[in-house]
């Protein structure tokens, strides 16, 4: 009874800010219009399952999140693995990883502007190899220009989360590997990775939501209606809130939502059953 006591303030606030507007959302989702109330059904779900800016945004954030997740994972991986051995200058090298936590989003966005405007610094440096400008964020390029802030944004995070992993690892189950001539990828794959399954669950968890929420970046280096590449989910949504389309936009919110539960949920199996081992 004392336990339920003291979740009650915290069960409220979940369900009045989370669960509460959750249920409004779908509600929404199934009338004609903010000003009609008639019931619809799965109408706005096939209206923007055939929209063809909502397909786009959606193949777009697929694609990015397919790309960037993995990179940021292995990585961070690498750099920690590289960074918990005897290298020289390895405090400098984390600085230089952790420096992009503590730089402001905008100040993020100036500096690829200046590197990547169509005068900028890149296409300066090209241009004295006798190369063409190249309007980065406006070409097919601009998604690889756009990965390359995120990775430079979130591996340092991932990487310490990653060494701290490393330090936990039993030294006794490495020790016993080695005498039993196991070399140091055997070591790697069949001691240390295993007990790195939570951290890589966690950190691409954290880095799957990471790469939804580049689209504040990609807003402001862009606007609205940036380069197709560059269309994200949020863009759809969030130009649906401005022209007050309440139905496209609870309807959009709802399918993102399954799906990223589906996603998750496909990640927790898969780290429930690769946790069984360490349990073993």
């Amino acid at each position: 009874m004392t336990h339920t006591a003291f979740l009650t303030p915290s069960l409220a606030g979940v369900m009045l800010f989370f669960f509460l507007p959750l249920i409004m959302i779908a509600y929404n989702s199934t009338m004609k219009s903010a000003l009609n109330n008639e019931f619809v059904g799965l109408k706005n779900y096939t209206d923007v399952l055939n929209n063809k800016a909502f397909l786009l945004a959606g193949r777009n954030t697929l694609l990015f999140s397919a790309l960037a997740v993995p990179l940021a994972v292995i990585l961070a991986l690498l750099l920690a693995l590289l960074l918990n051995t005897n290298l020289p200058g390895r405090s400098w090298f984390r600085s230089i990883f952790l420096n992009p936590m503590m730089v402001p989003v905008a100040s993020i966005v100036l500096i690829w502007q200046v590197v990547f405007s169509f005068n900028g610094t890149l296409n300066s440096f090209l241009g004295g190899f006798g190369l063409d400008k190249i309007d980065w964020m406006k070409s097919d390029w601009s998604r690889l220009v756009i990965l390359l802030l995120f990775l430079w944004k979130n591996l340092g995070y991932n990487m310490v989360l990653f060494l701290s992993a490393l330090n936990n690892v039993p030294a006794e189950l490495l020790d016993s590997a080695k005498i039993d001539g196991a070399n140091s990828v055997k070591r790697f794959t069949h001691v240390s990775l295993v007990y790195l399954s939570p951290t890589i669950f966690f950190v691409g968890i954290m880095s799957l939501i990471n790469s939804f929420k580049i689209f504040r970046e990609v807003y402001l280096l862009t606007g609205n209606y940036p380069y197709d590449a560059l269309y994200l989910l949020q863009h759809f949504m969030n130009n649906a809130f401005r022209d007050l389309d309440y139905q496209k936009l609870s309807s959009a919110a709802i399918i993102m939502c399954v799906v990223m539960i589906i996603i998750v949920g496909t990640l927790f199996l898969a780290e429930s059953r690769i946790g069984k081992d360490v349990e073993e």
